[in-house]
Protein backbone atom coordinates (compact mmCIF):
# COMPACT_ATOMS: atom_id res chain seq x y z
CA UNK A 1 0.00 0.00 0.00
CA UNK A 2 1.13 3.71 -0.73
CA UNK A 3 2.17 5.61 1.92
CA UNK A 4 -0.74 8.30 2.13
CA UNK A 5 0.06 12.31 2.35
CA UNK A 6 -0.57 13.35 5.65
CA UNK A 7 0.43 14.61 9.07
CA UNK A 8 -1.18 11.88 12.20
CA UNK A 9 -0.32 15.42 13.91
CA UNK A 10 0.54 18.89 13.68
CA UNK A 11 0.88 22.52 16.37
CA UNK A 12 0.41 25.48 15.04
CA UNK A 13 1.70 27.63 18.04
CA UNK A 14 -0.58 26.19 21.28
CA UNK A 15 -3.14 24.57 18.85
CA UNK A 16 -2.95 20.94 18.03
CA UNK A 17 -4.68 18.92 14.97
CA UNK A 18 -5.34 15.53 14.51
CA UNK A 19 -6.15 13.63 11.27
CA UNK A 20 -8.99 11.63 11.24
CA UNK A 21 -9.20 8.59 13.45
CA UNK A 22 -10.91 5.23 12.35
CA UNK A 23 -11.68 2.54 14.66
CA UNK A 24 -8.95 0.08 14.13
CA UNK A 25 -7.50 -1.93 17.25
CA UNK A 26 -3.95 -2.84 18.17
CA UNK A 27 -3.68 -5.63 16.22
CA UNK A 28 -4.98 -3.20 12.89
CA UNK A 29 -8.32 -5.17 12.97
CA UNK A 30 -11.43 -3.03 12.24
CA UNK A 31 -14.13 -4.35 15.06
CA UNK A 32 -17.83 -4.23 13.00
CA UNK A 33 -19.94 -2.49 15.92
CA UNK A 34 -19.80 1.04 16.02
CA UNK A 35 -19.51 1.04 19.71
CA UNK A 36 -16.46 -1.03 19.29
CA UNK A 37 -15.44 1.42 16.74
CA UNK A 38 -16.18 4.58 18.56
CA UNK A 39 -14.40 3.27 21.01
CA UNK A 40 -11.40 2.46 19.37
CA UNK A 41 -11.20 5.82 17.48
CA UNK A 42 -11.25 7.63 20.82
CA UNK A 43 -8.88 5.42 22.29
CA UNK A 44 -6.85 6.12 19.79
CA UNK A 45 -7.17 9.93 19.57
CA UNK A 46 -6.57 9.49 23.35
CA UNK A 47 -2.87 8.16 22.10
CA UNK A 48 -1.92 10.46 19.63
CA UNK A 49 -2.95 13.67 21.84
CA UNK A 50 -1.00 11.59 25.17
CA UNK A 51 2.39 11.43 22.66
CA UNK A 52 1.53 15.72 22.45
CA UNK A 53 1.21 15.56 26.43
CA UNK A 54 -2.34 16.29 26.61
CA UNK A 55 -5.10 14.68 26.70
CA UNK A 56 -8.82 14.53 26.31
CA UNK A 57 -10.04 17.58 28.30
CA UNK A 58 -7.49 19.55 26.19
CA UNK A 59 -9.88 19.14 23.00
CA UNK A 60 -12.26 21.82 21.84
CA UNK A 61 -13.50 21.14 18.49
CA UNK A 62 -14.46 17.49 17.28
CA UNK A 63 -15.10 16.45 13.75
CA UNK A 64 -17.34 13.01 13.49
CA UNK A 65 -18.51 11.25 10.37
CA UNK A 66 -20.94 8.50 10.54
CA UNK A 67 -22.11 6.08 7.48
CA UNK A 68 -24.78 5.16 9.05
CA UNK A 69 -27.08 8.18 10.21
CA UNK A 70 -28.95 5.52 12.83
CA UNK A 71 -25.51 4.79 14.46
CA UNK A 72 -26.27 8.04 16.27
CA UNK A 73 -27.41 7.00 19.29
CA UNK A 74 -25.51 4.20 19.84
CA UNK A 75 -22.53 6.43 19.06
CA UNK A 76 -23.71 9.47 20.88
CA UNK A 77 -23.50 6.81 24.05
CA UNK A 78 -20.08 5.77 23.70
CA UNK A 79 -18.49 9.22 22.64
CA UNK A 80 -20.42 10.97 26.05
CA UNK A 81 -17.92 8.40 27.87
CA UNK A 82 -15.18 10.02 27.05
CA UNK A 83 -15.47 13.65 27.58
CA UNK A 84 -16.76 15.88 30.44
CA UNK A 85 -17.30 19.87 30.68
CA UNK A 86 -16.69 21.81 29.30
CA UNK A 87 -17.51 19.64 26.48
CA UNK A 88 -15.54 20.26 22.75
CA UNK A 89 -18.09 22.01 20.25
CA UNK A 90 -18.99 18.98 17.93
CA UNK A 91 -20.24 18.26 14.20
CA UNK A 92 -21.38 14.98 13.31
CA UNK A 93 -21.93 14.46 9.38
CA UNK A 94 -23.85 11.28 7.53
CA UNK A 95 -21.22 10.32 4.92
CA UNK A 96 -19.20 7.56 2.75
CA UNK A 97 -16.26 6.62 4.27
CA UNK A 98 -13.06 5.72 1.87
CA UNK A 99 -12.93 2.09 3.98
CA UNK A 100 -14.87 0.06 5.80
CA UNK A 101 -15.26 1.88 8.70
CA UNK A 102 -18.71 3.12 10.39
CA UNK A 103 -17.13 5.89 11.96
CA UNK A 104 -13.89 8.47 11.80
CA UNK A 105 -13.42 11.25 14.21
CA UNK A 106 -10.94 14.36 13.83
CA UNK A 107 -10.20 16.90 16.92
CA UNK A 108 -8.72 19.70 17.63
CA UNK A 109 -7.00 20.65 20.98
CA UNK A 110 -5.90 23.50 22.67
CA UNK A 111 -2.00 22.97 24.70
Amino acid sequence: MAKIPLSKVRRAGTTVYLSGELGFDTDGKMPEGIEAQTTNCLENIKKTLAGECLDLSNVISCTCYLTDPSDFAAFNGVYANYFSDPLPVRTTIGCALMIEAKVEITVIAEA
